[in-house]
């Protein structure tokens, strides 16, 4: 009798599509990374679009749902159902808020020992809504005190799964059911005494608490994402509680909630429940946040990997699809508001419907290994991937579990511990403190000096060759381009080609003095020369042609010129005449952050072509410069917090009108210009991390403003000095913190020189790296009223604590400029020639490597050494590149204080050198702050 064939196995596991095995790398490592601090990462949604067919739809959805959750169970079988916080976030009805479903199955399951996520507020707020939703057949609001007490008593209730409201519960129980026994006046004074200390009294105090967290804005430093309700409604300075706020919603939406499915204008209860889902899905978010990892709390630390959302997209036409779309559309629009990102990894799986498409604008497809270099990029936009039908028919990739770290100990034991040494240890400090306090005076010592600019400053301006010294820079460049085509014509070297995008030649000195291209040619020409000598030896380095591309004054033709590169690559991919010297391997730029420099980012993003970052340092510049650019320098949002927590916590400013002592600033007037990026990014940023009130003013001479610019338009020099004197008249413990550019700050300063009504008092400025360049303009002479701070990107390189590099680079820069030029040079302290300098060195390390990789070297080669990582120590410091498109790791940022025409490194953070003790969290105020 012949046996019966078996049936064919299922095809399992994670679809074997093109990059699928990139994609499961970098998906496990977004979940639990190696590295803790990567959890600062914000990973982007991602949408794994399983096809439209109706044949074995669920199965696919469920295949790949089933083989992503392998990562997060735990392998070990140890009893810990998850290996990391987990949901799996499934419709089961239209009307569903699905970001409920999410904040319960995240209480369930987590790995042993390790901190779990609390969300202290998204549970009043749900309890509310559910309430509302509940009721709505009452037809009117139910009042601030129902819900508050409905809410208190689900905390009573659940109170174990969400980790708070013992001591509610504990008060509760000792108040008992009712009044003591006693009769009378007294038994009716000891009742009410007894349950309001034990019932009303601790409800109240958790209101109070629920609506600080919720709707008032904190004060201190680490509480400035308190209160994003209230911001979003403007009731920060309001006395209403969370629950009258959320009574109002009812208010607003209660005729919609019992609109019943046929009615016409049913479109509107979706608008309601889009509206409560958008208010949960925010209140999530922020309960999710990035914990500070690697603090001092032993709680804390314990986060070691991400929480993770997989949401199953029921067929488009199913009622439930709906509810599913519905909480990604809430999620797209309300993750990039969170006050700290970056929340949880957000997955769908599933055919996106037309609806939901748009609603996250119509991202553009890509394959897994696109969707896995988005998954490390910073400020990236959903992530659409079509996995191809064919991958469905074949066994596909396992799913390792991730390995997050375990602990042995419970995290309350360790606390207890701690706590316990650290109550003794901060006796015994308190002791020695006080009386070390009562011994030593606080000191009133200015930062970096009491000193006015005006000490033996400059009276007149450094004189500038424009032409000559740039044509000195362009004429070095030329002469190592030589060297390189013959490199090439001699035997069988590898040559490329690499384009430099810069502004305009200079014009006049005027415009010389505020525009760095002169040092960044000249940092450009001195690494090539280096590149050049260094080829000579070594065969495995791969010499470079340098172009030099101009897009005009203030990059105004960037996005042209980036096309036309755009088109030549494109064309040079199936040119088979073409010299494979001209090939461009990449690109150096921009100097500048301005809106056309960040368009033409995505035009090349576009083309595949590696772009490595000079001198722009604006977060925006990221947004849609895709996978392709590597930013040089720190972000503005690094400056900015290092820059605020510097001003709140340094004597800078002058201490009552004395001129010898000085203390932090309890306020600040920020200067921007509010169509300038760069100005734009950075006053924002430093107006959300300083602590104290700012007054704001949107500076343009050319009478230009963004339409959602805050604070007072003013064109006039003369009357922002006066705005601004008054100011500090007001508040006389305020710092001016410029953003605008250098050229405005010349006339800021000299208007301030010409009204004189503030130059009997010391004024403190702070402002970025665009002041660098101020000290050669001859303005400090008799300004004695002025104190400035700025930042630079590399140490001074007579500051003992320069790096052994940084020193070569200077010495080797004052010989070129002293052999190609005559006269003072104005950049000897900038940093403009060492971030050339190095970005080029980042570049031809990927070159090098994409060579030794293919001896073709093509553009995919080089960005995938970017994404590897590029490591040496240069000019700048240590460079780090990790594997995703974010700045060196800890890259130098240095305060200096501007004394006549020498700057004083007053505060070194980062990596100005090598070793572990150079990282922004192990250098104290101020840098810590850069770590985020």
């Amino acid at each position: 009798m012949a046996s019966m064939a078996s049936p064919r196995p299922v095809p399992g596991g994670f679809p074997d599509d093109e990059g699928a095995d990139d994609f499961v790398r970098e998906f496990r490592q977004a979940v639990a990374p190696v590295e803790r601090e990567s959890l600062a990462h914000t990973p982007p949604l991602i949408v794994l679009d399983v096809g439209a067919e109706e044949a074995g739809y669920e199965a696919r959805v469920r295949r790949v749902v089933e083989a992503l959750e392998q990562s997060v169970w735990d392998p070990r079988g140890t009893g810990d159902a998850k290996a990391a916080p987990y949901a799996r976030v499934t419709a089961g009805r239209d009307d569903e808020l699905l970001s409920g479903t999410a904040a319960r199955s995240l209480l369930f399951g987590l790995p042993k020992n390790m901190t779990p996520d609390r969300l202290p507020g998204f549970w009043p707020l749900w309890d509310s809504v559910d309430y509302i939703r509940r009721h709505a057949d009452e037809r009117h609001a139910p009042g601030a005190n129902v819900l508050r007490d409905h809410a208190h008593e689900q905390l009573r209730l659940h109170r174990r799964q969400r980790r708070e409201g013992h001591r509610q519960v504990f008060l509760w129980a000792l108040g008992g059911g009712a009044a003591p026994p006693a009769g009378g006046l007294r038994g009716w004074l000891l009742g009410s005494v007894w349950h309001g200390l034990t019932r009303t009294f601790p409800r109240w105090c958790w209101e109070r608490r629920k609506t600080a967290l919720l709707v008032r804005s904190g004060r201190l430093a680490h509480r400035r994402y308190r209160g994003w309700l209230g911001r979003e409604l403007g009731l920060s300075k309001g006395s209403e509680s969370v629950f009258e706020v959320l009574d109002e919603a009812a208010d607003r939406h209660l005729n919609r909630l019992v609109l019943p499915p046929d009615h016409e204008d049913y479109e509107l209860h979706r608008e309601s429940l889009l509206a409560f889902e958008r208010l949960l899905t925010r209140a999530l978010l922020e309960d999710l946040t990035r914990p500070p990892v690697g603090r001092l709390l032993p709680l804390r630390r314990r986060r070691t990997a991400r929480p993770l959302l997989l949401v199953p997209l029921p067929r488009p036409d199913r009622p439930e699809a709906r509810a599913a779309e519905r909480f990604l559309r809430a999620f797209h629009e309300e993750q990039p508001h969170t006050a700290h990102r970056p929340g949880p990894l957000v997955v769908a799986v599933g055919h996106p419907s037309e609806r939901l498409r748009a609603d996250l604008h119509r991202p553009e497809p890509c394959d897994l290994r696109q969707a896995s270099r988005r998954l490390q990029q910073v400020s990236s936009g959903p992530v659409l991937v079509r996995l191809r039908e064919g991958s469905f028919a074949r066994d596909g990739l396992v799913v390792r579990s991730c390995s997050p770290r375990r602990y042995r100990l419970g995290g309350r034991t360790v606390a207890t511990t701690v706590t316990t040494g650290a109550t003794l240890g901060a006796v015994l400090l308190g002791v020695g403190a006080y009386e070390l306090r009562v011994a030593t005076p606080p000191s009133y010592a200015c930062v970096g000096g009491a000193q006015s600019v005006a000490e033996d400053a400059r009276e007149e301006k450094i004189p500038v060759s424009a032409r000559a010294w740039y044509d000195a820079a362009r004429n070095e460049i030329e002469k190592q381009n030589k060297r390189a085509r013959q490199y090439a014509a001699r035997g069988k070297r590898v040559v490329r080609t690499v384009v430099v995008f810069v502004s305009a030649p200079p014009a006049d000195e005027d415009q010389t003095r505020f525009d760095g291209i002169i040092p960044e040619l000249r940092g450009i020409a001195l690494w090539q020369r280096q590149l050049n000598d260094d080829a000579t030896a070594n065969t495995t380095l791969v010499p470079l042609v340098v172009e030099v591309r101009e897009t005009g004054e203030t990059f105004r033709d960037a996005v042209p010129e980036a096309t036309k590169l755009a088109d030549q690559v494109r064309a040079q991919s199936g040119a088979k005449d073409q010299d494979p010297v001209d090939r461009v391997v990449g690109v150096l730029g921009y100097a500048q952050s301005r809106p056309q420099t960040r368009d033409a980012l995505a035009v090349l993003d576009r083309a595949g072509i590696p772009v490595v970052g000079t001198t722009a340092t604006a977060d925006e510049m990221q947004n849609g410069a895709g996978t392709n650019y590597w930013p040089f320098t720190p972000n503005n949002s690094t400056e900015a917090r290092i820059e605020a927590e510097f001003a709140r916590k340094e004597n800078i400013v002058a201490r009552d009108g004395s001129a010898t002592q000085c203390v932090p600033a309890g306020h600040a007037v920020v200067v921007r210009t509010s169509t300038d990026l760069y100005s734009r990014s950075l006053s924002a940023k430093f107006a959300a991390a300083f602590p104290g009130t700012e007054l704001q003013f949107d500076f343009s001479q050319e009478g230009k403003f963004a339409a959602d610019s805050p604070g007072q338009r003013i064109t006039s020099a003369g009357l922002l000095a006066q705005q601004i004197c008054a100011a500090l008249k007001a508040q006389p413990d305020s710092v001016v913190y410029w953003s605008a550019r250098a050229q405005n700050f010349v006339a800021f300063v000299n208007a301030m020189e010409r009204d004189g009504a503030c130059t009997d008092r010391t004024v403190t400025v702070l402002g970025g790296n665009e002041l660098t360049n101020v000290a050669q303009t001859g303005i400090f002479a008799n300004k004695d009223w002025l104190r400035l701070y700025y930042t630079d990107h590399r140490m001074p390189s007579g500051d003992k604590r320069a790096s052994a590099p940084t020193k070569r680079f200077a010495a080797v820069y004052d010989d070129f400029v002293k052999k190609t030029t005559k006269g003072t040079d104005p950049w000897r302290q900038d940093g403009h020639a060492a971030v050339s300098y190095d970005a080029f060195h980042a570049l031809s390390e990927a070159v090098a490597g994409a060579f030794r990789a293919d001896a073709s070297v093509p553009l995919s080669s080089v960005r995938q050494q970017l994404q590897q990582g590029i490591t040496f120590d240069g000019a700048t410091g240590h460079i780090a590149y990790r594997n995703f498109n974010a700045p060196p790791a800890d890259k130098t940022l240095v305060l200096l204080r501007q004394v006549a025409d020498t700057p004083k490194a007053v505060v070194a953070c980062g990596a100005y050198n090598s070793g572990p003790a150079y990282r922004y969290e192990k250098q104290g105020v101020p840098c810590e702050a850069g770590a985020g």
